[in-house]
């Protein structure tokens, strides 16, 4: 019979079941004492359901396979941390180096592509597109993906509307009145802004090749929650979307260590990028 683990409500088999279900569903591991982490995420799922606890969710999770449970559950399991403009020394390295770089090599075609391939609610894709509105690319081809493995995400994504909270954090209050209207208690991204970003679904333990080419891929704070064989998938995958020379851009406690083969590692003023072989 499952007993309950000191300290949590969650059954020590169902912590077990749930540990292996965001595994084999999303690719993420999630070790040792995580129970809070379940708890905060699926506890609202089981209220909404009308049931009484998590184990209760574990039961439907064990007995069926409705996929709007299943798609609930996962979406909630994915991390989806993110604020404008977030490691600033990416966007400089940017601004100062890929930029210049690109308009010298695209001439002929004028034209750029990028990925924000963790986009989240898309403060990372829209920070990328209002740094690029200020390049002087107006008769570029500008075209900037946002992709993330939760619908829910996109959806906000796509909307462009943020709270006080999330504009206040990273966004220069010179972008918030040029870019941005107030809207009741939110604030509204213009269609400027909007129109240059896309937004999709996806899981990126997937193929992606057919995606590129792009000349810059974030994957920031993502890979971290993946074991070492998908790691290794995930980012073989990014290498086959990238022109050569094109970037990827890692979280700060992420490196593309032991993978020399497809990126080389460059110092970029106060960044680090890994550069495309």
């Amino acid at each position: 019979m499952a007993t309950l683990t000191t300290g949590a409500d969650i059954l020590t088999d169902n912590y077990r079941f749930l540990q292996e279900y965001v595994r084999t569903h999303v690719g993420i591991v999630i070790e040792g004492d995580k129970h809070y982490l379940f708890e905060s995420r699926l506890s609202p799922i089981a209220t909404q359901l009308g049931l009484g606890s998590v184990n209760d969710l574990c039961a439907i999770l064990r007995a069926t396979k409705q996929s709007d449970v299943n798609r609930r559950v996962v979406e909630a399991m994915t991390t989806n941390e993110t604020y404008f403009f977030r490691d600033p020394t990416h966007y400089d390295a940017i601004r100062n180096e890929l930029l210049p770089q690109l308009k010298k090599e695209r001439l002929d075609t004028k034209k750029m592509r990028f990925w924000s391939a963790a986009s989240s609610t898309g403060q990372e894709a829209y920070s990328l597109a209002m740094l690029l509105l200020g390049q002087g690319l107006n008769d570029w081809n500008l075209q900037i993906l946002g992709t993330d493995f939760s619908s829910q995400m996109v959806e906000r994504a796509q909307s462009g509307t943020y709270q006080q909270i999330e504009v206040n954090r990273g966004l220069p209050a010179s972008l918030l009145v040029k870019h941005f209207k107030r809207e009741g208690v939110n604030w509204q991204l213009s269609e400027q802004v909007r129109r240059m970003v896309r937004f999709e679904t996806i899981d990126l333990r997937k193929s992606m090749r057919a995606m590129g080419p792009f000349d810059l891929v974030f994957c920031r704070n993502v890979l971290i929650y993946f074991d070492a064989p998908t790691k290794k998938q995930i980012i073989e995958q990014i290498h086959g979307t990238l022109f050569r020379g094109g970037w990827l851009l890692l979280g700060g406690s992420e490196t593309a260590f032991g993978y020399e083969q497809w990126f080389e590692k460059r110092a970029v003023g106060n960044a680090i990028v890994y550069v495309a072989r």
